[in-house]
């Protein structure tokens, strides 16, 4: 809306990448804890390497959220330039140097916090409105992790949200500035269109044959056909892969075996409601002792009546989150609460009320509510989904023995792809038309519309020699071989055939020419001297209403100098004319949006706090004593180079 926002993008777009990596979400949690050493360390903050593993998993990540953000629309190149590695490195090391700073600053998360910050996780909460603490565990353990690493990086990411926070509240607007700009979008325009439409000078304009001709020969690229090949393929896929698998029930009962501990009993879960009384731990005498004395009284009110004990914590408890249930923490297993209050839940009959129980929070009064005995899945309840795993990790391990043979056939048998196709039953398949770029009318999905492909289509080698082309991996676990079967060079439309098209161009670039030319002359004359007639009825335009009037109009009557009225501005307008447009009054509306310009505001503000951020990571850089090893394109070069062999290692002659 501003123009400060527009030329400040890049930082706007680093600070919201910033804020999206340390989130709530169940998924793509990173860990800043484990740094490795090596000849690819590209970079060192607070003396703890960057390297180039680091880089490649924050850049799958920033892939994931893309394609999670823009469904089918995702396109990978937007993160394939090396604008946007050197983003995504930048804010790599921007999170060590936070990461750094809160370690010598000691920062952190209470337990309670952490706790109130998991039950608030709207994607957790159960049909019945409690925590689904099975839920919690499952998605957990999709990622690969348990709920004291989760904790962990959670506690970590909270802490580095709370000093963002502290450092962009410090900054604010000055009401001039913000009046100001406010101002600026609603200043209001009185604008008249006279317009010069090409289409009326139709009959003025003259078009000979030369002048097509002349327009050929100058403009010979935009009747150029381009070079184009007819192309044989063959694709290797997980999908190929595992419809040669089969999975044996004696196999399945084995991994049952192997795994019913880890993966298919469930361990005791317990449900409690609890009354807290907080107490700090730098509490003095005289508040520990208050703070007890109110705890032991609500006691006595449960144990004299066990039925009033939701609505007493309802009253009474601390504990806000769960006060509004009744104190109710739903089911919960072993490692969800601290240790006093875990162990004497453990010690609890269902129904039963405990004493007092003292812990980091304060004093808790508990009563036992429910319980889930441990259980065991039978296997024919998880048979199908052994089935698909055992699938799974044996097509994996064949994918790699199969994409050797591909790799390694595709060139023995250089001459055809018939010989890959009969070993690894695989179907040939032709694509015409193939360009040296992905073709934007087909899905980038499609195996042979892949940019890595096409360029081993061009090579020499299965251009000119008519050889194969090498194993190319155009997805995780997808490779594709081509045979070029026939190759039309770039060729050059025939005269005859675009004559009339181009007449017609020529023709409209004549009329355009004369209305720009007949349009120039009046604005002259009406600079010397004002004339009214013949414009349109007056509207009025400002920054914030501008419907009616074409952009490049727009912006020019915006910019237009009206410290003398009327003032004049001309505008070619695309594909129309051109248009003369006199602005006979300015001024600001009689009644201003007050929610607007408090909006408004509010955006300065925030720019102003991202350039305060942008700062204070600026200092922690330097702190951190930030060392860049190697430059971006030598490393993502070497990435791309990895990544290319891991893809067809069983190329290499």
């Amino acid at each position: 809306m501003f123009e400060f926002i527009r030329t400040h993008q890049r930082l706007m777009q680093f600070l919201l990448l910033l804020l999206i990596i340390p989130s709530f979400a169940l998924v793509g949690l990173q860990s800043y804890s484990s740094f490795g050493e090596g000849a690819n360390t590209i970079a060192k903050v607070a003396g703890q390497s960057v390297t180039q593993q680091d880089l490649d998993a924050a850049l799958r990540d920033q892939m994931n959220r893309l394609r999670q953000m823009f469904g089918d629309q995702f396109d990978p190149k937007m993160v394939e330039t090396p604008e946007a590695k050197q983003g995504v490195l930048d804010n790599l090391i921007s999170q060590r140097a936070l990461t750094a700073a809160v370690g010598r600053e000691h920062l952190a998360v209470s337990d309670q916090t952490l706790q109130q910050a998991i039950l608030a996780v709207p994607d957790l909460i159960g049909a019945d409105g409690k925590f689904d603490n099975d839920k919690y565990k499952a998605l957990l353990a999709a990622q690969g992790l348990n709920p004291a690493m989760y904790e962990a990086r959670l506690r970590q990411d909270m802490v580095m949200q709370q000093m963002n926070g502290a450092v962009q509240s410090t900054a604010f607007a000055p009401m001039t500035v913000a009046a100001r700009m406010s101002d600026i979008n609603d200043q209001e325009r009185e604008v008249q269109e006279l317009l010069f439409k090409a289409t009326d000078y139709a009959s003025q304009a003259k078009v000979s044959d030369d002048m097509v001709k002349a327009y050929y020969e100058k403009n010979g690229r935009q009747f150029e056909i381009p070079e184009q090949v007819k192309a044989e393929y063959v694709v290797l896929d997980s999908a190929t892969v595992a419809a040669q698998v089969a999975v044996s029930d004696a196999d399945v009962k084995s991994y049952y075996d192997q795994n019913v501990d880890k993966r298919y009993t469930t361990p005791e879960q317990r449900r409690a409601s609890h009354i807290l009384i907080s107490l700090k731990k730098d509490a003095s005498a005289v508040e520990q002792a208050a703070a007890k004395a109110k705890a032991e009284n609500l006691l006595a009110q449960v144990r004299k009546n066990p039925a009033e004990f939701a609505k007493l914590a309802k009253a009474n408890s601390q504990d806000t989150a769960s006060a509004e249930l009744g104190g109710d923490l739903g089911y919960f297993g072993n490692g969800m609460m601290v240790k006093p209050f875990e162990d004497a839940v453990s010690k609890l009959k269902q129904g039963e009320i405990s004493g007092l129980v003292q812990s980091d929070f304060g004093y808790h009064i508990i009563e036992l509510t429910g319980i889930k005995p441990a259980g065991v899945k039978p296997l024919d309840e998880v048979k199908a989904d052994i089935t698909a795993e055992i699938k799974k990790q044996l097509a994996a391990k064949k994918f790699t023995e199969l994409a050797e043979i591909f790799s390694n056939t595709v060139y023995e048998q250089a001459d055809s792809l018939k010989s890959v196709a009969d070993k690894l039953k695989l179907q040939i398949q032709t694509a015409s038309n193939l360009g040296r770029q992905p073709n934007p009318a087909i899905a980038p999905t499609a195996p042979f519309n892949n940019q890595k492909f096409l360029t081993a289509l061009y090579s020499n080698e299965a251009l000119k020699n008519k050889h194969n082309t090498e194993a190319v991996e155009v997805a995780p676990n997808t490779l594709i071989a081509g045979h070029v079967v026939e190759y039309k060079p770039v060729s050059k439309r025939p005269f005859e055939e675009v004559q009339a098209a181009i007449r017609d161009k020529v023709m409209q670039t004549e009329e355009a020419a004369l209305a720009q030319k007949t349009g120039e002359a009046k604005l002259a004359a009406l600079k010397a001297q004002d004339n009214a007639t013949g414009f349109a009825a007056a509207q009025s335009v400002s920054r914030i209403k501008n419907q009616g009037v074409a952009p490049a109009a727009f912006d020019a009557v915006m910019k237009a100098d009206v410290s003398k009225l009327p003032a004049y501005v001309g505008v070619v307008l695309p594909q129309q004319g051109y248009a003369v447009y006199r602005i006979g009054k300015v001024g600001q509306p009689a009644t201003p949006d007050q929610a607007r310009r408090q909006a408004e505001q509010q955006q300065v503000t925030g720019v102003l706090a991202q350039q305060e951020m942008q700062a204070f990571i600026n200092v922690l850089k330097e702190k951190a004593k930030v060392k860049i090893l190697k430059p971006l394109t030598a490393a993502s070069s070497v990435s791309d180079d990895e990544k290319l062999d891991s893809g067809s290692s069983a190329a290499s002659k």
